[in-house]
């Protein structure tokens, strides 16, 4: 009997740990879809501690993931008063990642913010000034964080983030390194996340390189090309908010397939021909269409005809898993 469990734990340490990311979709949609905003936990495989890449929805997203068995792995700690979805919101959720401050990319925090837990906004400079500006104050808001009008409630630890700078993510074993990018005249944000030598990126919302004027989205790529050879990206969280057929003058600082494909292009160009081949790349912040028809399989069907580079195109959806 001894001799077993002395062989099992012998073969227990040298398991090697899991490698990569576990990504849990909170909020999939852009714009007006209230209840289902950009949101998505971020976490190394094997380990419950993760961050946030935005909070447009978070309770909701969680009580969603919960009912499709997302969290049918967590464990509520002993004495602890809560559900699953409270305990995952005040336990396992250790910081937000916010790319800018437009409500559908910061809502979920706001209205959770009385309930949750003491933990970092992480944010650049001038998002986490517009947040404390029009936000977090009264008359809107009472101040949860440690900056900004009083009285200050001090739950929310307030991080400035210096672009291309890794920053080490309290309370996970991950660094974030933050991009800024051009979204129609507002600083937004791509954050690399990693974790020993894995990566992902997650983006806010963007426009591209062409429409915007700017080189932001062809630094992100020259950033990561590195990664992408050596095949530590594990994958790219993405907004595709419109269909090909949106004209440029209205994209709003947005992506359509057809700049999405242009910049992947771009970024398979300083990678290598074929470094692309079979990257998760998953579209979010697909704005809901009042007209009734929605245009997911459109855009997923647009990518596709474009697709040269052998990329795995998604389309995330509220409460799914993704281990990659």
């Amino acid at each position: 009997m001894r001799a077993f469990a002395l062989a099992a734990l012998l073969a227990t340490a040298a398991a090697p740990a899991p490698s990569g990311f576990d990504m849990v979709v909170l909020g999939a949609r852009g714009g007006i879809e209230d209840g289902n905003l950009s949101s998505y936990l971020i976490r190394p495989q094997g380990d419950p501690r993760g961050v946030t890449c935005d909070a447009g929805t978070l309770v909701q997203g969680l009580r969603v993931a919960e009912a499709k068995g997302a969290f049918k792995d967590v464990r509520v700690s002993a004495g602890e008063e809560l559900s699953r979805v409270g305990y995952v919101l005040k336990h396992d959720i250790k910081g937000y990642l916010i790319s800018h401050p437009h409500l559908d990319h910061l809502s979920g925090l706001i209205i959770a913010s009385p309930d949750d837990a003491a933990k970092p906004i992480y944010a650049l400079p001038s998002v986490n000034a517009e947040i404390a500006r029009s936000y977090f104050r009264p008359g809107p808001w009472s101040n949860f964080t440690d900056r900004g009008a009083e009285p200050r409630l001090g739950k929310y630890h307030v991080v400035d983030l210096k672009p291309g700078t890794p920053t080490p993510l309290a309370g996970t074993t991950m660094t974030v390194t933050p991009f800024p990018l051009a979204h129609g005249g507002m600083e937004s944000t791509a954050f690399l996340l990693e974790h020993d030598r894995d990566a992902m990126l997650c983006f806010g919302d963007t426009g591209p390189d062409a429409v915007e004027h700017a080189d932001k989205l062809q630094r992100v790529w020259s950033a990561v090309a590195g990664r992408v050879r050596a095949k530590q990206l594990k994958a790219i969280v993405i907004e595709v908010s419109f269909a090909n057929d949106r004209p440029d003058d209205k994209l709003f600082g947005h992506l359509t397939p057809r700049h999405l494909l242009g910049e992947l292009h771009k970024l398979e160009a300083l990678a290598g021909k074929g470094s692309l081949k079979d990257l998760p790349i998953i579209i979010g912040h697909i704005k809901y269409a009042l007209s009734g028809t929605q245009p997911q399989a459109q855009i997923l069907s647009e990518l596709g005809a474009g697709n040269d580079m052998g990329v795995r195109f998604h389309i995330a959806e509220q409460g799914q898993r993704w281990r990659f």
